[in-house]
């Protein structure tokens, strides 16, 4: 294997780290805590839109929610997979600031996107979790990334 398959790999596996982590976090957290983000909702929002934009008939809801999550993963994996454009030892800080973009992202975004803010955004301890857990999301990726480096 070439070394830029290689980093490619180790790219691709941590930010799927990193978003397996963070997708679990909020699954978890949405069940017990009443305030957490519903990144869940965004997601069926999205998916909905879409498929109303090309007249197609979105699943039934249950049906979305996994779709949703899916989706999710997909694309935090792709995202935190930027991680790979870092050298190891500034994984972490890279790590740490595509947590943050993320983060400040999922408050900033979904209201001018036609999704509502009210998943990301509803209070200030809502918006607080939402940057918090994409960093923490981050910080997965990046530990995997390092770990992935050294083997």
């Amino acid at each position: 294997m070439t070394d830029i398959n290689k980093t490619i790999l180790q790219s691709l596996g941590s930010g799927l780290a990193g978003a397996c982590a963070l997708t679990a976090l909020h699954e978890t957290a949405r069940q017990f805590i009443p305030e957490a983000p519903r990144a869940d909702i965004l997601g069926m929002r999205a998916i909905k839109k879409v498929m109303n934009k090309v007249d197609e008939e979105p699943p039934a809801d249950d049906e979305l929610h996994d779709w949703a999550l899916g989706g999710d993963i997909v694309s935090n994996a792709i995202y935190y997979s930027l991680i790979g454009l870092a050298k190891p030892k500034d994984a972490l800080l890279t790590g740490a600031a595509l947590g943050l973009a993320a983060g400040v992202g999922a408050v900033a975004l979904p209201g001018p996107m036609g999704l509502g803010t009210a998943p990301s955004s509803r209070t200030t301890a809502t918006a607080a979790m939402t940057v918090g857990w994409y960093l923490f999301g981050g910080l997965i990726t990046a530990g995997a990334y390092i770990l992935m480096k050294r083997r």
